[in-house]
């Protein structure tokens, strides 16, 4: 678990900032680090260590984008990611594999703007809220043009919408929310922020490690913050919109520590280590080997409009009474609860 110094390539001002990776230049760099720090390929590893790099992407890390989780602090996912790349290099010989997730999304889903309409044909302006109460009293219903061009039944719609908020309200969730525009495939917003991007690419080329990619979000039907599943698995007639990623779990099992880091800690974070928690079969075996980066996260903050940082701080005091382990980037792996036990 020894600690390497940070490559030369890295320029830690540079992490807010979105730049074409030079892979060749890279990969060559990669394997001469690995030779001169005696790096093994990560399949001999003895102590297994994953890190989940939950929505690392431009567009919720680059100031300007279209969803930047700036914190209370303004620059949150900014600094979160300068010291989550910096973690990735000091450890690059203790990580074994990297999972990094990618919010995956189309004009056309249930929590951007063009899926609602009011009495007038407007519709909801970012961070509405929608509640069951406003679907139950007609405040607000499915634009039937865009139903239209998915193929989908306006009736049914209207009662999904009306079962969907009632599922998020019986089951604890956040209200629906109508965010901006983002994570679009196939635009510049959905890809891994460059300096995050770059490390990763370092650490598969010098250890001989694959990123195992997640993918999700996608589905038009239902909002998909945790990396394990989406918010409604059921449609209004018990039509199936999704279930838990049970191979993902089944394969953090396989590890001794999963890291968890990324962005936002008040969502998308909250909600994959939920679902962790959740999984009876696994969870209580999981908890106990889950670190939670807590300076590699920050939570959604918008001035006068939307603050979750406080939701977020009460979701990581329940982790940790849960027997996860709140710790931070800078502490020697080797120093985290359990870990020594675990290695030995």
């Amino acid at each position: 678990m020894r600690e390497l110094p940070l490559p030369p390539h890295f320029e830690p001002t540079r992490v807010g900032e979105v730049w074409r990776v030079p892979y060749e230049e890279r990969a060559h760099e990669a394997e001469a680090w690995a030779e001169r720090h005696g790096l093994r390929p990560a399949s001999e590893d003895a102590f297994r260590c994953c890190l989940l790099a939950v929505d690392v992407q431009n567009t919720f890390c680059i100031p300007d984008f279209e969803l930047f989780v700036a914190g209370r602090s303004g620059t949150g996912a900014v600094d979160d990611n300068r010291r989550l790349v910096e973690f990735v290099y000091r450890n690059l010989g203790t990580l074994t594999q990297v999972f990094p997730s990618l919010d995956t999304h189309h004009a056309m889903q249930i929590f951007h703007a063009v899926w609602l309409v009011d009495e007038a044909g407007n519709h909801p302006p970012p961070y509405t809220l929608v509640s069951v109460e406003d679907i139950e009293a007609g405040r607000w219903k499915m634009n039937a043009a865009v139903a239209e061009a998915l193929g989908i039944d306006v009736d049914y719609q209207q009662r999904h919408l009306a079962q969907y908020t009632r599922q998020l309200a019986e089951g604890g969730k956040y209200d629906l929310t109508i965010w901006p525009y983002h994570a679009m495939l196939g635009g510049i917003g959905h890809a891994l922020v460059s300096a995050v991007e770059e490390a990763i690419f370092f650490h598969g080329i010098a250890r001989r490690s694959s990123p195992d990619f997640q993918v999700k979000g996608d589905n038009p039907l239902t909002e998909h913050y945790s990396m394990l599943g989406p918010e409604v698995t059921r449609g209004p007639d018990d039509d199936r919109l999704g279930g838990r990623n049970i191979e993902l779990i089944e394969r953090l099992l396989e590890f001794d520590a999963v890291v968890v880091a990324g962005q936002a800690k008040s969502h998308c974070i909250a909600w994959t280590i939920d679902d962790l928690l959740d999984e009876e079969a696994v969870g209580p075996r999981l908890a106990e080997r889950t670190y939670l980066l807590e300076d590699c996260t920050s939570p959604v903050v918008v001035p006068g409009v939307v603050d979750y940082t406080d939701e977020a701080n009460a979701a990581f005091e329940r982790y940790a009474a849960a027997g996860m382990h709140v710790v931070r980037s800078t502490d020697p792996i080797e120093s985290w609860p359990g870990v020594v036990q675990r290695a030995a």
